[in-house]
């Protein structure tokens, strides 16, 4: 850039993405100018996004070679061996949770940012394009008063003066200044296209930056809910919540490496202009304006002249001959020829409207205001813009590194929870103190005991018939009394069965050969004397 030039000075961000190497897909080492229509240097930003292609592609084999030497680990975990690998799958979550916040809290603000950035792009574009539109709009209403409004007053005032030549003279002078007018106006460089141009770049980057905003916001919002959702499968040890996690885990991945590529290369697209911007604006608007015009509105400083100070001062003299030939002959004329009043006072509001808007022409073509509208310009893209995007990219680098983090957290949690539901499988289903056989033991005791019941209720004959020579248990000796010789030696009724009892049976052998001879001397001889004591009891009843 120009050393004259200090109102604008690109920040250090931009000299270090400039630097970067842009290399083509031929792995040519290219010019580092912008050039936005040379396929070299598209090629040069497509080879950045395949460079975090490229990272995706390392991430993703290295997460495939993790999982495969887990699913091929296969050795029997001890209990100390269980602990430090659930501690290593709690710290892996939190510290996936703390990266995804973290990663979510500077892609908010670089998202912020950049949209900031842009907006204010926008803004100096409209506001650009208002005073290049109101130059023309100037323009083009002053030469219109000029062609048609004077000429009309000054063919109607030809006819009265006519027979005064020295009239009709000034009326022809006159005349040649309103022609000097329009053929200053006609210098003027015409920007209909380059308001056109900025309008058009305006709208389309307004239209797309919505659609950037938009679409980092749901990926915000997409990589929160995963990793709330993942955290709570975790805490659950839910297996069908965790392996869908795992699934959008590694989608959100891929977007994450995705817009890395993409922020990359808009990052180093935007610097290579910011470096010098004054170049490519030149290069662009060759052959719509010329050089000294672009030139005095890019750096706008003292020592450039106004390429418009000679049409708008011609401009300027020839309206003030005019309101002097009008003003005389409203003074001469009028007292002559009482008609002629009517159309001298056209005339002079005419040329006062046109001064007017003289002096705002003279103010929209200064440099200060377009100039002022560049320098907003390339503050929002290169400061507030670029800033934004390099913090996008390292939300993107965050991201990736905190859904691997993830991923690799949730296949270990997996194998945890297929660990203990194995071992919970392996448990002996007779064991009394296994919740499931507790349950099992449960409904099997009803069952018997219901059918019990019933079979013994259901007449003496019968049940004469069947056991003659044992006493038993039947409608005469009630559940209560069963209920309670249970419940009085610590036993547990439902694993109880009654006709066991009823002959004087010692607790099943399972307590003796997994538990030891749970019951003690005492408890076992008072048990074996009230039994005893029981069956004479039941004995008399049966024989009575």
């Amino acid at each position: 850039m120009s050393s004259d030039r200090v109102d604008y000075i690109a920040p250090w961000w931009i000299y270090w993405l400039h630097n970067f190497p842009h290399i083509n897909l031929r792995f040519h080492t290219i010019d580092k100018s912008f050039q936005p229509e040379d396929e070299n240097y598209q090629q040069s930003l497509i080879f950045l996004g395949c460079v975090a292609a490229a990272g995706l592609g390392l991430n993703l084999l290295c997460l495939a070679i993790y999982l495969s030497f887990l699913c091929c680990w296969r050795k029997d975990e001890d209990e100390e061996s269980k602990k430090p690998n659930s501690c290593c799958v709690t710290w892996s979550a939190v510290a996936a949770g703390l990266l995804t916040c973290i990663a979510v809290g500077v892609g908010f603000y670089g998202n912020s940012e950049t949209n900031d950035g842009v907006y204010q792009l926008t803004y100096s574009l409209y506001n650009a394009n208002n005073s290049l539109g109101g130059v023309d709009s100037l323009v083009t209403d002053t030469m219109g008063n000029m062609r048609t409004g004077l000429q009309q007053h000054l063919a109607r005032l030809d006819e009265i003066f006519a027979t005064r030549g020295d009239y009709v003279q000034t009326l022809r002078f006159m005349q040649q200044m309103a022609d000097n007018v329009i053929k200053q106006l006609l210098g003027l460089p015409e920007l209909e296209e380059a308001k056109v141009d900025l309008a058009s770049v305006a709208d389309l980057t307004s239209k797309i930056e919505y659609y950037r905003w938009l679409t980092y916001l749901l990926l915000l919002i997409l990589d929160l809910i995963i990793c709330l959702l993942a955290c709570l499968g975790l805490a659950k040890q839910s297996r069908w919540l965790l392996t869908t996690m795992m699934v959008f885990g590694v989608l959100t991945l891929i977007l994450s490496w995705t817009s890395l590529g993409a922020d990359l290369a808009t990052a180093v697209g935007t610097s290579d202009f910011c470096v010098s911007p004054d170049k490519f604006i030149m290069s662009q608007t060759k052959g719509v304006i010329t050089a000294d015009i672009v030139h005095y509105y890019l750096y706008c400083n003292q020592t450039l002249s106004n390429p418009f100070q000679q049409p708008l001062t011609t401009f300027q003299r020839s309206l003030t001959t005019m309101q002097i030939q009008i003003q005389g002959l409203l003074h001469f004329a009028v007292p002559l020829f009482p008609t002629a009043e009517r159309d001298l006072l056209g005339i002079q509001h005419l040329l006062n409207s046109s001064e007017t808007s003289l002096h705002q022409l003279t103010a929209l073509l200064d440099c200060r205001g377009l100039n002022k509208d560049y320098l907003d310009a390339m503050v929002g893209v290169c400061y507030d813009g670029v800033e934004g995007v390099m913090y996008l990219s390292l939300f993107s680098i965050l991201a990736a590194s905190a859904f691997t983090v993830m991923l690799c957290a949730i296949p270990r949690s997996l194998r945890q929870i297929a660990s203990r539901e194995r071992d919970y499988d392996d448990i002996d289903e007779e064991d009394p103190f296994n919740p499931r056989a507790r349950r099992m033991g449960s409904q099997s005791a009803n069952h018997t005991n219901m059918h019990s019941f019933c079979s013994y209720s259901s007449s003496m004959g019968s049940q004469a018939s069947l056991h003659p020579p044992a006493p038993t248990v039947s409608n005469n000796a009630p559940m209560s009394e069963y209920m309670n010789q249970t419940a009085l030696f610590g036993g547990n009724p439902r694993y109880e069965n009654v006709p066991l009892i009823g002959r004087g049976s010692p607790p099943p052998s399972i307590y003796s050969q997994q538990y030891r001879n749970p019951y003690s001397p005492t408890m076992r001889a008072t048990y074996l004397s009230m039994t005893e004591e029981q069956n004479r009891h039941l004995g008399s009843d049966f024989q009575a």
